[in-house]
């Protein structure tokens, strides 16, 4: 498509998290997620593509072209027969039309009308098939710069749910948080795989803004401050690129500010971001904050 982006990219966020619980494994009871050797902290990929999701689902709120794939209480097949009506095809179960061009075309429709089967691709392969998507998005996970340390919280509730319960005057109940962490997460956009799903450059800028943005509509009792802190971007001057991603990963250091090593982080000015000099040529730098 020829509204899809020219240039590879990769880029460094960081977020940070201040007595909130960033992103809670359900199978530990909720606890902050973390490298079990190390005591870093951990956001899945998975997390973070759903708050990019949230975003644009409120800044493009019926906007043709920005439906959201993945959201909550959908139903996917009914996603793929919006593609099937739309292009006045009949589907077979669990099997794409014969035809290739139509094949094509369904998958096509589909990239056009979610930007996140366009963005960070899909499977569509369920019982009404609508192909497989290679998105040009990927995250990595998420890890915290220091080692956290997760606190249970005792809470009480003075209410009850049941009238039997009424003699009880509260209940008790627990929750789990991190004084603070300062996560950073490394993220890839292929110009080649943008050209087969048509992520544009305004789509670009869409993402741009929706890791700016996406905290700020977010809040709840568990992650009421958490903050986009730092998006330095890497551009390559083609499709191809001009540098190993890890080695333009490698020219950000986060660093503990003078006199405070061996202390707790309680803030993000207890860090400093260094961005080295030595840019691969064909390489440009920005700190879109």
């Amino acid at each position: 498509m020829s509204n899809s982006i020219n240039n590879r990219y990769e880029f460094v966020y960081m977020f940070d998290v201040t007595n909130g619980n960033p992103n809670g494994d359900p199978d530990a009871g909720n606890l902050p997620r973390l490298d079990p050797e190390t005591n870093q902290g951990l956001v899945t990929d998975v997390c973070l593509k759903r708050k990019i999701r949230n975003y644009v689902a409120l800044e493009k709120e019926k906007m043709a072209g920005f439906d959201i794939y993945i959201q909550e209480k959908s139903v996917l097949n009914n996603q793929h027969k919006k593609a099937y009506d739309a292009l006045e095809i009949k589907h077979e179960a669990k099997k794409l039309p014969k035809n290739v061009a139509k094949a094509r075309e369904l998958t096509a429709w589909m990239c056009a009308n979610f930007f996140d089967v366009r963005s960070f691709g899909a499977v569509m392969t369920t019982e009404v098939n609508a192909g497989q998507v290679r998105g040009p998005i990927q995250l990595a996970f998420a890890s915290s710069i220091d080692p956290i340390v997760p606190m249970e919280i005792s809470i009480t509730r003075m209410a009850v749910t049941n009238e039997r319960d009424l003699e009880k005057e509260r209940t008790m109940g627990r929750k789990h948080i991190v004084p603070y962490g300062l996560y950073r997460v490394h993220g890839f956009i292929s110009a080649k795989l943008a050209e087969q799903t048509g992520f544009s450059e305004d789509d670009l800028q869409l993402l741009w803004r929706a890791l700016t943005n996406m905290f700020e509509h977010d809040r709840s009792a568990a992650r009421g401050e958490m903050a986009a802190r730092k998006l330095i971007v890497f551009k390559h001057d083609n499709a191809m690129g001009n540098a190993p991603a890890h080695k333009l990963f490698g020219l950000v250091k986060v660093l503990r500010v003078d006199g405070e090593e061996g202390s707790p982080a309680r803030k993000f000015t207890d860090y400093k971001i260094e961005i080295d000099g030595n840019i691969p040529e064909g390489v440009t730098v920005q700190e879109v904050f």
